[in-house]
């Protein structure tokens, strides 16, 4: 039996690893730099050229940032400023004084009322094609002042070289060029974005060779940062040059935002809110006062622009190395240790990435996930069983391509299996059920390990197996069901192989969607039907991995329909399967016999094996990764117990049966977390965060009593995604309790007898 004290932990009690214990201090000025270095500034030399931070006669044009005669359209940055053709778009209505015009800039506003941010090419920072309106930048009031003269001015012994010593270099010398130039109010705003393509980011991968995606390990929703583009009338956001002091932080409600230019203010600080626009792509904070950034930076892993040049930064937060699709990091004109700066000058905004990626020492520790209490403790009359769900992220999907916001030593198996391990032994569940186990991990170290508390386990891998050589078939991913030896006796088991269930049903023959959209997925589901050594009652437990692609909703309804049908059979086949009379469990007297024979534990006496009218009347426990939201015809289907066979789920796809009288089944089933309106999340990627993962469990046999909660609000907000040091997969465990129901029997109806007389009287 499971103990639940350690679920209840004192304060400072936590069931997750340390990693690097000391933890840098979070929002610091005094933050330990990262790395720790000592760097002064070259100081100001009149011999030194410094780079001009307006456009004029000096201006380098070599660089192609600045073209003549474009004008602007459209709508999509917006512009809040005084200038009486400015439109306003919803901006906070507290942002403030600072937000005006300078009365210099008031001839803009009428040249240019909207705005638009096109796609028609790449863009940013150091991208746009700039135009000049209305006599150029000459007027523009200069937003620098002495503070800001030594930041100006060569930051590192690079940036007063006459010719840069490589592209990396080049490259951040020409941002911080074009950042220094756009100080007058709105300058993103005024500049075409699409037109220049003359500069190219040096490295775009961050060390990463981008893969094909891998079909196993993408979501069944995935919103991408471009798509706000297309539920946003306007998703970019330019507040340059007004002569900020701080933000309002209504802009952070503004999550749809994907470009926020910032730039040319007198911000000294970014709010920790920041890291709540998660899908911001560009994110320019040059020239203003900034001397640290929040750790939440590393939240805005869509980023692919962010500029800091010019600010007084002397250090940098590991945090940074979350952001795995960042392009350009532009740091100059800040004073930064040399080797923060090396890694740029040498190798570019790719390596610093990886470098602090590498070498983050991870986040503090979450608090342990509540033990949410729904019913008082069963008494020890009471029969209990718990289960544990669980897609632990195989091995060969855990790359770095496809999780690189992650250190390398996280996504190693050996440390990922140890966290795993660790916590199904935490738990102690009566029944686990994973999802995404492979052979070699099943049979070389999960089957091995859990044996010592207890557990045996089957194993099915997909269906691609049988046609591969033994030694590839060992990398093929399945599901297994544990359960703990002392408590249950196995008593059969079936694999559940969807694509070769559907081709083989009769009144599926023909159809073409079947061999085109069902077949070529090896998807499988497995079946344990199991009895209490005990108490003799009897258990069908179910673990399934449906197909993820939110394309092919159709293919998924029918995966769970198969489910679905084939537990009906052999539920109803079991109902009928013979009483077990060999149910003592043997053990070894302290170890070994002195005879080397096993003798029998004979501590309880078993019960007789439990019978069941119909499979529907055997408790039932469905674990399984449905890769489907709660709103999908899928959830509607296992908790009504039918589908319409017009549901937008299917589409308009033939198959069989199914489309033509609709799919139902005969158990009553609920989602274990329906309690409490399901988790939060189950799956927690920077790209996606929803409930995939669920335990149903027959409602006429169960009631669940417990549930482990939501992990730790906090924690997340500096947690961009798992998997990480704490979080060994990209899925969260499941864990439920439940006490049986007792079983109602039927009693026979008696004629009430009242003697000799009333029988008379019958017979007459």
């Amino acid at each position: 039996m499971a103990d639940f004290s350690a679920y209840q932990r004192g304060a400072g009690q936590t069931f997750y690893p340390q990693h690097q214990p000391s933890i840098h201090s979070r929002n610091l000025p005094n933050r330990v730099r990262s790395p720790t270095a000592t760097s002064g500034r070259i100081p100001f030399s009149t011999d030194t050229p410094s780079p001009s931070r307006s456009p004029g006669p000096q201006s380098p044009q070599q660089f192609g940032m600045f073209n003549q005669g474009h004008t602007h359209q459209g709508h999509n940055v917006m512009m809040n400023g005084g200038g009486a053709g400015h439109q306003r778009y919803g901006v906070p209505v507290n942002l403030g004084k600072p937000f005006q015009h300078n009365q210099n800039h008031q001839h803009h506003g009428h040249a240019h009322q909207q705005h638009q941010d096109h796609t028609g090419g790449t863009h940013g920072g150091y991208n746009h094609q700039h135009n000049i309106s209305s006599g150029g930048l000459s007027n523009a009031q200069p937003h620098f002042g002495q503070g800001h003269l030594a930041n100006g001015t060569p930051g590192s012994v690079h940036s007063g070289l006459s010719k840069p010593p490589n592209e990396h270099w080049a490259l951040q010398l020409q941002v911080a060029q074009a950042a220094r130039e756009m100080t007058q109010s709105h300058s993103h705003a005024r500049n075409h974005p699409s037109v220049n393509k003359n500069m190219v980011a040096a490295g775009t991968t961050n060390g990463m060779q981008k893969e094909p995606d891998k079909e196993e390990r993408n979501r069944p929703s995935a919103p991408l940062a471009e798509d706000a583009k297309e539920n946003h009338i306007w998703t970019i956001l330019d507040f340059g040059g007004q002569n900020l002091k701080v933000i309002t932080t209504a802009l952070f409600q503004y999550k749809f935002l994907t470009k926020l230019y910032l730039n040319s203010n007198k911000l000294q600080i970014l709010p920790t809110a920041i890291g709540k626009l998660r899908n911001l792509t560009h994110l320019d904070l040059s020239l203003n006062d900034l001397r640290f950034l929040p750790p939440e930076i590393g939240m805005l892993t869509n980023l692919k622009e962010l500029h800091l040049v010019d600010n007084h930064l002397d250090t940098l937060p590991y945090e940074l190395g979350a952001l795995y699709q960042l392009e350009m990091l532009a740091i100059e004109g800040n004073p930064l240790p040399d080797d923060i700066k090396n890694i740029v000058v040498e190798s570019g905004t790719t390596e610093l990435i990886k470098y602090f990626r590498e070498n983050a020492p991870g986040p503090e520790p979450p608090r342990e996930r509540d033990w949410i209490q729904l019913d008082e403790d069963p008494d020890s009359a009471q029969e209990t069983v718990s289960a544990l769900s669980y897609n632990i992220l195989c091995d060969k999907y855990c790359t770095q391509a496809q999780y690189g916001y992650t250190p390398s030593t996280a996504l190693s198996w050996e440390h990922r299996r140890e966290l795993i391990l660790g916590e199904l032994r935490e738990r102690n569940a009566d029944i686990v059920a994973l999802q995404e186990i492979d052979q070699e991990s099943f049979n070389d170290y999960f089957r091995g390990a859990l044996a010592l508390n207890d557990y045996k386990g089957v194993f099915w891998p997909k269906g691609r197996a049988r046609t591969m050589a033994e030694r590839e078939a060992k990398q093929v991913d399945g599901c297994a069901i544990f359960y703990k030896n002392s408590k249950y006796i196995l008593l059969d088991k079936q694999l559940i192989d969807f694509s070769n269930l559907a081709i083989n049903r009769p009144d599926m023959k023909g159809e073409h969607d079947i061999f085109n959209r069902v077949m070529p997925r090896d998807d499988i589901g497995v079946l344990a039907f199991m009895e209490n050594r005990a108490t003799g009652s009897r258990l069908i437990v179910g673990n399934v991995h449906v197909f993820w692609n939110p394309a092919y909703t159709d293919v998924k309804t029918v995966q769970v329909a198969i489910l679905m049908e084939q537990i009906t059979k052999f539920a109803n086949k079991w109902a009928k399967h013979p009483a077990c009379t060999d149910k003592v469990l043997y053990r070894f007297t302290n170890g070994d016999g002195e005879d080397g024979n096993e003798t029998p534990d004979t501590t309880q006496e078993p019960a007789p094996s439990q019978e069941y009218s119909d499979g529907a009347q055997i408790p039932l426990l469905l674990c399984g990764d449905f890769n489907s939201l709660p709103h999908s015809g899928i959830y509607e289907l296992i908790v009504q117990g039918n589908l319409s066979n017009a549901h937008t789920d299917l589409g308009n796809r033939k198959y069989g049966n199914f489309t033509r009288d609709g799919i139902s089944h005969p158990f009553s089933l609920k989602s274990s977390y329906s309690a409490i309106g399901e988790l939060s999340f189950t799956n927690y990627v920077p790209h996606f965060c929803g409930v995939l993962d669920y335990i149903w469990y027959s409602t006429n046999t169960l009631h669940v009593v417990g549930l482990l909660g939501d992990v730790d609000k906090e924690y997340l907000t500096r947690v961009p995604g798992f998997p990480n040091y704490h979080f060994p997969s990209d899925h969260l465990a499941l864990y439920a309790k439940y006490v049986l129901k007792g079983r109602k029997e039927k009693k026979a109806i008696t004629e009430p007898d009242f003697g000799p007389s009333s029988r008379n009287r019958e017979r007459t």
